[in-house]
């Protein structure tokens, strides 16, 4: 039975299961290990891991609740604190489609061609990046689904630089729905678009291992903040937010990130709200070790991290930025149809417009159809989302029907 534990429970003999954090924010070799010694209880401690998810029939037992019942309790909780939460956009998803599909691309050579300078040691030059970042972010004013929804999809090749434009991209919607000045939303936007710039000196076998990373290539992979934050150094025109949340992405409230161990009341705002989009874009994403969770249970560990690990009001705002079932997540609806949400509800998350295409019963594609689950029976309602599904498990592609065009 997979139980909820706290570290401070933890004890010789038990099977961890799950570490309940980023895989690269651990040190360990594994994900799931039965505890040997105490050294490891202290590593998890040190580590910033407040709790885990022991497999009780592997390894010793412990009084605490199941991982179902932690879960359940968890997501009434975020369902309570942002379903209500409103959504504006100004321009129908498919317009905007087009646009975004535009800027997507050309936002993700320009992140390969900074990397690519960086790693010769040139300067970045800003007055090519300021342009793709003003794009963004008119995208996001326009309709903040259309971009997000396509970024939701990448593969390991090009993971690198598209989490750079999905960090981009979320954090400036992070800003407007936090009502910030375009000044400083744009300058996060630059920030985004920028702040792992020091994975340019990471080599890419380390980048990209399939597998666990030694010691070694932990502390590698630990430098790129402060590789990333020199390197923008050289650019005589670069902000002070591009420069905090390029250096500061990785701290955490506790004291247990890097690469100053900052804890709270240290951290600035803006590094805060990265950390959090920087963690949600990486955990909700396909990586060469590390299959993405759907959105719901991201911020379910989002709301979790954020006792220790992230501010929790900006927590709170998050979720109510990117809301529980985000534009491009495929969902399976109380009918036995699969769809793909293409439009949220403007005062009830729960409630989205979800593009039908497929009956799990037969097992077969149906003509698509928008379903808004906020209307009733004859009205183009009468259905509601049960959870998310996996277009794997499926073998179907929900991006095709993005729109209803």
């Amino acid at each position: 039975m997979f139980k909820k534990v706290d570290a401070s429970q933890l004890k010789v003999g038990m099977f961890i299961q799950d570490l309940s954090c980023d895989w690269m924010a651990h040190p360990f070799v594994r994900n799931r290990f039965t505890i040997t010694t105490e050294a490891e209880i202290r590593k998890i401690i040190n580590a910033g891991i407040h709790d885990v998810v022991i497999d009780s029939s592997r390894g010793l037992d412990v009084e605490a609740p199941t991982l179902a019942e932690a879960q359940a309790a968890t997501e009434r909780e975020i369902i309570e604190l942002i379903a209500k939460a409103p959504v504006v956009t100004r321009v129908a998803l498919g317009e905007e489609m087009r646009r975004a599909t535009q800027i997507r691309h050309q936002a993700s050579a320009l992140v390969r061609t900074v990397m690519q300078d960086a790693r010769l040691g040139k300067a970045i030059e800003l007055d090519l990046v300021e342009p793709v970042v003003q794009s963004i972010t008119e995208s996001i004013l326009r309709n903040p689904g259309a971009l997000t929804g396509l970024l939701r999809i990448k593969t390991a090749d090009d993971y690198t630089f598209l989490h750079s434009v999905s960090v981009c991209t979320l954090l400036v919607a992070f800003c407007r729905s936090r009502s910030l000045d375009a000044e400083t939303t744009h300058q996060a936007g630059l920030g985004g678009l920028l702040h792992d710039t020091g994975k340019a000196l990471v080599p890419d076998a380390i980048l990209n291992k399939p597998g666990p990373l030694t010691d070694e290539e932990y502390e590698i992979i630990r430098r790129h903040p402060q590789d990333g934050y020199d390197l923008l150094r050289q650019s005589p025109d670069i902000g002070p937010i591009p420069l905090d949340i390029t250096l500061h992405h990785h701290e955490r409230r506790d004291g247990s990130g890097y690469p100053g161990h900052q804890a709270e009341g240290q951290i600035s705002d803006m590094a805060q709200m990265a950390a959090i989009v920087d963690v949600y874009d990486a955990i909700t994403s396909d990586r060469c070790y590390h299959k993405g969770m759907p959105a719901a249970a991201a911020l379910r560990k989002i709301y979790e991290w954020s006792k220790h690990h992230f501010n929790p009001q900006y927590a709170q705002e998050f979720m109510r930025c990117v809301g529980i079932y985000p534009v491009g997540t495929m969902v399976m609806l109380e009918s036995g149809r699969l769809g793909v949400v293409i439009e949220p509800h403007e005062t009830n998350l729960l409630a989205p417009k979800v593009n039908v295409f497929f009956n799990t019963k037969q097992n077969v594609y149906i003509k698509p159809e928008m379903v808004d689950l906020s209307r009733g029976l004859g009205f183009g309602g009468a259905d509601k989302i049960v959870g998310h599904e996996s277009a794997a498990k499926w073998n179907v592609d929900p991006m095709r029907f993005l729109t209803l065009a």
